[in-house]
């Protein structure tokens, strides 16, 4: 392998790694499902050499020639390299926190004792409110940083915290300025002034209001399809405008109950739908047979001590399956995908590759981006995760542990554990 020199060339030469870890190439380029979820092609002994952003070559270390010009090298040795890990459902544009609510929940409290006492998404929505968009910058940059230590070099996230048309923008705008895909979450819960108008008004207010500039903000439209928040026909409704204004389409669904948002998601060729902690047989199957990801949230499950996804039907049955942090302050204040890997292992029967699969390219499929994020091939970005590990499936393994020593994103290191 032999690279051209020019002067303004950036390259980057990850070499003597221990092993290199990553999805196969598809024949389409595209997702992994069913027998293929759980490939994972591994590379004892290679190096990644980067160029302009972009992955040059991977491959074995004997079949690595002179790179001429300058390059920077990083010593691999005693490490692993893994894609950078793509989180395809956040909720990591906020202000404050709900520590109270947690502690008053580990006490026992109930979900309408929450409420009472001021706790739920309204919380949330009153800080963010009041936070403005430079402290929502200001609170999502950490939260960035947080994700990346923790091996993210990709992240999608939401608004729905604002309820309003100036926050539900201004959400959207810091996400974008952050480099985070936005995805506009406007039907999230029913804010306060809607109360006595109700969930229709409201969604009125959205169409007419909201979603013509949230279209030219978001990538992706979501919508929370669940008892308590919108309807199966609020939902439609909500997605079938966005999606004429040109948002990919996803919904939270079968969260607490089935009530409705696989059929709809098949039906209109929505990306995903996302939690799945109540889905059953027919579900499963139906997913199966379509092209609408399953994006299972399992810190979210633990956190609110709910069922678990049916993780191990679902890829058995051949539906596209992902996983993500849910990253929020109220039900996941998680952002370790290393973490979620874990349980994906431990509680939902999948496998140290499965898990792999599922939060890098079947999540960068989640957002559009499979031709370019989810593996370490030649062409695709230069984003890479070294673990402080001899074997990749540390990743799981090392449950909540410093696994992650340093990040690439772009060719460029964005984070070392020694600096």
């Amino acid at each position: 392998m032999t690279a051209s020199s020019s002067a303004s060339t950036s390259r980057l030469l990850i070499r003597d790694l221990a092993q290199i870890a990553t999805p196969r190439v598809t024949s389409d380029g595209g997702t992994v499902r069913g027998q293929g979820l759980g490939t994972v092609e591994v590379i004892e002994g290679g190096f990644v050499l980067s160029e302009n952003g972009r992955i040059r070559a991977v491959g074995r270390m004997r079949e690595l020639s002179q790179v001429p010009g300058v390059v920077e090298e990083i010593d691999g040795r005693g490490l692993v390299a893994i894609p950078g890990l793509v989180d395809c459902h956040t909720h990591a544009c906020f202000a404050g926190d709900r520590v109270e609510e947690f502690a008053l929940r580990a006490a026992g409290a109930s979900y309408e004792e929450l409420q009472a006492a001021g706790g739920g998404i309204l919380s949330t929505v009153r800080a963010t409110r009041e936070a403005g968009e430079h402290g929502l910058r200001d609170s999502l940059l950490r939260h960035r940083e947080w994700m990346l230590r923790s091996g993210t070099t990709t992240f999608e996230a939401k608004s729905g915290y604002g309820l309003d048309r100036e926050t539900e923008l201004a959400q959207l705008r810091v996400i974008r300025d952050a480099g985070g895909i936005p995805t506009w979450l406007g039907a999230h819960a029913l804010p306060p002034e809607f109360a006595d108008a109700g969930a229709d008004a409201y969604l009125d207010f959205l169409l007419t209001d909201v979603l013509p500039d949230a279209a030219l903000l978001a990538e992706a439209a979501d919508v929370f399809l669940e008892r308590g928040a919108f309807t199966e026909t609020q939902a439609r409704r909500y997605l079938e405008a966005c999606g004429a204004a040109g948002l990919t389409l996803r919904l939270h669904g079968d969260q607490f109950t089935e009530s409705g948002a696989i059929p709809l998601a098949i039906e209109l060729a929505a990306r995903s739908v996302d939690h799945l902690e109540s889905t059953g047989p027919d579900g499963i199957a139906a997913l199966a047979a379509s092209d609408v990801a399953a994006v299972l949230l399992p810190a979210s499950a633990l956190f609110l001590n709910r069922p678990m996804p049916p993780a191990r039907a679902l890829a058995d049955a051949g539906a596209i399956v992902a996983l993500a942090t849910d990253f929020n302050p109220g039900s996941a204040f998680c952002e370790s995908l290393p973490l979620v890997c874990g349980l994906a292992c431990t509680q939902l029967g999948l496998s140290p590759a499965e898990a792999l699969v599922a939060c890098t390219v079947n999540a960068a499929h989640v957002l559009g981006r499979t031709d370019r994020k989810g593996r370490l091939a030649a062409g695709f970005d230069s984003d890479l995760v070294l673990l402080d590990a001899d074997d990749w499936r540390y990743l799981a393994y090392h449950l909540g542990g410093p696994v992650v020593r340093t990040v690439v994103v772009g060719g460029e290191i964005a984070w070392d554990s020694r600096a």
